[in-house]
């Protein structure tokens, strides 16, 4: 097959600081395509061309040089950003890979990635679902959203339910995942678009805009008066302090991600840690990758919900390289509707 000659990547221009970032943080530039695996001899290496890649909020950790590593490498200024997406196999030196197969697995922001490491990668089992829904509902997000609130949480039918950030990528997903368990469930959101989403589209019991509400505590007790069973937590700062209180008795809480704080110079203080004791609640961070060995009992399980029209997906697709810097950085103003992600090619 005729190679393209150039590779279009957004690379990472400069290490960033706490606090706002801006695109130029990143850089699109264009390069040559790697060499095919045939091109070195003996090499198990497999070539790919990259359809979707995800954008998701950890990657701006990840733009910051860190002192201290933490669970996950940091980038590095000049080098390809990576994350997951879905790929189709070009050529192939693995013999569990040929090509043309629909793969997916941590690529880079590129047009054409060599993977050293073909064994990281997944084929998908289900070509006749959204080949976009790997970077969403069945890849990451779907996984952390699934064994947060099954692995962590461990609901029982009738409990109620918070989700913030709920109609994100993860977010959206717990609330579905609430109902379908039988449970009564609330979820905030950044935008009366958003809280017209999570009522109709989702199903959730009922929803609030929460930059519209002065007092967060206020429109807890509103919406949960007789409290909080189990809050999934995508959102850190005033929210989880807002929701210490109103928590039940023997509560649990999975703290999944902290979006609020990824931007500020210095975090927000959480003042009301001492219901943890006096409510004897269990507080449970959790990060997916411990997870990996799920995947297949969430997949099927996942792929079946949607295919019986029992999950519904939204995403938020932008099309091209050249517009993966902003749609990263919309994230943190919560411009996207729904899972993120960018189309490279549509093939």
């Amino acid at each position: 097959m005729a190679m393209a000659v150039t590779n279009r990547r957004v690379i990472l221009k400069r290490y960033v600081q706490p606090g706002l970032f801006s695109e130029d943080a990143m850089e699109v530039v264009t390069g040559e395509t790697p060499p095919p695996p045939g091109a070195v001899a003996g090499s198990a290496a497999v070539l790919v061309k990259n359809l979707y890649i995800s954008c998701d909020p950890y990657m701006r950790n990840r733009m910051i040089r860190h002192e201290v590593s933490t669970y996950v490498a940091d980038y590095i200024p000049g080098e390809v950003l990576t994350n997951y997406g879905v790929m189709k196999v070009i050529s192939s030196g693995h013999p569990g890979f040929k090509a043309g197969d629909l793969v997916w697995g941590v690529t880079g922001w590129e047009e054409y990635t060599l993977i050293d490491k073909p064994e990281s990668l997944s084929k998908i089992n289900h070509p006749d679902l959204p080949l976009s829904y790997y970077t969403g509902v069945l890849g990451l997000p779907g996984l952390s959203a699934y064994v947060g609130f099954f692995e962590v949480c461990k609901p029982k039918k009738g409990e109620h339910v918070f989700v913030s950030s709920a109609s994100g990528a993860v977010g959206q997903l717990v609330g579905q995942l609430a109902k379908i368990t039988g449970c009564h469930v609330v979820g905030s959101a950044g935008s009366d678009e958003k809280v017209n989403l999570l009522k109709t589209k989702f199903g959730l019991d009922d929803a609030f805009n929460y930059k519209k509400e002065l007092d967060l505590d206020t429109a807890l007790k509103r919406y949960f008066p007789e409290g909080i069973d189990i809050y999934f937590d995508n959102v850190g700062g005033s929210t989880l302090d807002a929701v210490l209180p109103n928590m039940r008795l023997f509560g649990r809480i999975a703290a999944c991600g902290m979006i609020s704080q990824y931007n500020l110079e210095s975090p927000d203080g959480v003042h009301n840690l001492f219901y943890i004791i006096t409510k004897r609640l269990r507080m449970e961070g959790f990060v997916v990758f411990d997870y990996k060995g799920m995947y297949h009992q969430f997949e099927e399980e996942m792929a079946g919900y949607l295919k019986e029209g029992k999950v519904e997906y939204v995403e938020d697709i932008v099309e091209g390289l050249d517009a993966a810097p902003a749609a990263l950085i919309g994230l943190f103003t919560g411009r996207n509707v729904g899972k993120q992600l960018v189309a490279i090619s549509r093939e």
